[in-house]
């Protein structure tokens, strides 16, 4: 297992240098300020290239994370041509920079929902974490939004508590916690505007966003196949709806449905232990077992749930998610990928997510992405993985 850490670039708080002393290898980043649709410059991609290659640390671009989608292919709207063709000429100028992964999602309007960024923890660390009260209130009082019965009752009566009680400035701090998820390129939407986006996906069911990413696959498929690369989609985070949008990557039905759909070596998945155990309906050993000859790239972390749907980010050796038992399934499976001599047999990793913790608090890093948390978690997950090789013969 190749050890990687996600970098969002030169701006970037946690710089090359504080990388290399983690022990990690593959770096994991992406043109972020490129907006989605665009081409990726082959200039552009070389660049970043270098600048992580001639750094002299022995570090090297592993995964892209990620090539993003455009909402109009989500949507399914319009002639989507061009956007497609634009997706296919990345990908042929990323592979003549000899990079094989792509890491991508097809979670519509933002790409991960947290509602609190600073957690306590024990003995002062900072962890991210995502209440339903918290996320009903939002979308009742602030979205103005039927939300029905999409959230339990004790959450709906929780949330209508909290925003009786808020202030201008708690439903400011919720609604910029919210938006941290979307991408590096993105304007951050206020409450009008994040109404406007949504009003786009209005009957947008499940079945019509699945049609929508069978589309893309047909479309970017055969070109990642011809071009010898490994795409690998992320699943939902959280695995539940939110806003009301449909979620298409969230079960291991979902799953087998994007396997299926494209039966393809460049059609796969990116296996993320937190987004997928944030949902107790989700076996993640079962899930493992079964597509792990369709995993490209793994998120290792672990979360810890509430009954009403809430989680926050566990330590990633004390939340849920059984860390040790995955690790050796993806073992096994880089043993049987190299008995069959496939040159993708070592399968980049990457700590994900981490508590603030130390001299990570205050250092404005990305939220869920400190240098020490993140530190920690790399080193348990080093240990795991050399004990489980040690027991493995």
């Amino acid at each position: 297992m190749r050890e990687c850490w996600r970098w969002f670039g030169p701006l970037d708080r946690i710089t090359l240098p504080q990388i290399a002393q983690t022990g990690a290898s593959g770096i994991v980043t992406a043109l972020h300020d490129i907006p989605a649709g665009e081409v990726w410059p082959r200039a552009a991609i070389d660049a970043r290239r270098a600048l992580i290659d001639t750094a002299g640390l022995g570090l090297h671009w592993a995964v892209v994370e990620s090539l993003p989608v455009h909402d109009r292919i989500k949507r399914g709207e319009g002639d989507l041509a061009p956007l497609f063709a634009n997706y296919r000429t990345s990908l042929e100028n990323l592979a003549a920079a000899g990079i094989e992964t792509v890491c991508y999602n097809f979670m519509t309007v933002i790409d991960w929902v947290r509602t609190d960024h600073d957690l306590p923890m024990r003995g002062g660390a900072l962890a991210l974490g995502f209440s339903t009260a918290r996320m009903a209130a939002f979308e009742r009082h602030m979205l103005g939004r039927d939300i029905g019965s999409d959230y339990p009752p004790e959450a709906i009566a929780q949330g209508d508590a909290w925003f009786a009680a808020s202030s201008q400035a708690d439903r400011q701090a919720l609604l910029g916690r919210i938006m941290a998820g979307l991408p590096g390129s993105y304007d951050r939407f206020s409450v009008a505007g994040l109404r406007a986006e949504l009003a786009r996906y209005e009957g947008q069911t499940k079945d019509r966003l699945r049609s929508n990413l069978g589309r893309f696959l047909d479309e970017v498929i055969p070109t990642a196949e011809r071009l010898g690369m490994r795409l690998c989609i992320h699943p939902d985070d959280p695995p539940r709806p939110v806003f009301g949008l449909a979620r298409i990557v969230s079960t291991e039905e979902d799953l087998d449905w994007i396997i299926s759909r494209a039966d393809s070596p460049a059609n796969g998945l990116t296996f993320c232990s937190g987004a997928l155990g944030a949902s107790r309906a989700n076996d993640l050993g079962r899930i493992a077992r079964r597509f792990a000859a369709k995993v490209h790239f793994l998120h290792l972390r672990s979360v810890a749930t509430a009954d009403d749907g809430s989680f926050h980010e566990a330590a990633h050796l004390e939340g849920e998610a059984d860390l040790p038992d995955l690790v050796a399934i993806f073992l096994h499976e880089e043993a049987r990928r190299r008995a069959e001599g496939r040159s993708d047999a070592d399968l980049p990793f990457r700590p994900d997510h981490g508590h603030e913790m130390l001299s990570d608090i205050g250092a404005g890093a990305h939220p869920g992405y400190p240098l020490i948390g993140r530190l920690r978690g790399l080193a348990e997950l080093r240990g795991v993985i050399a004990a489980t090789r040690l027991g493995q013969g």
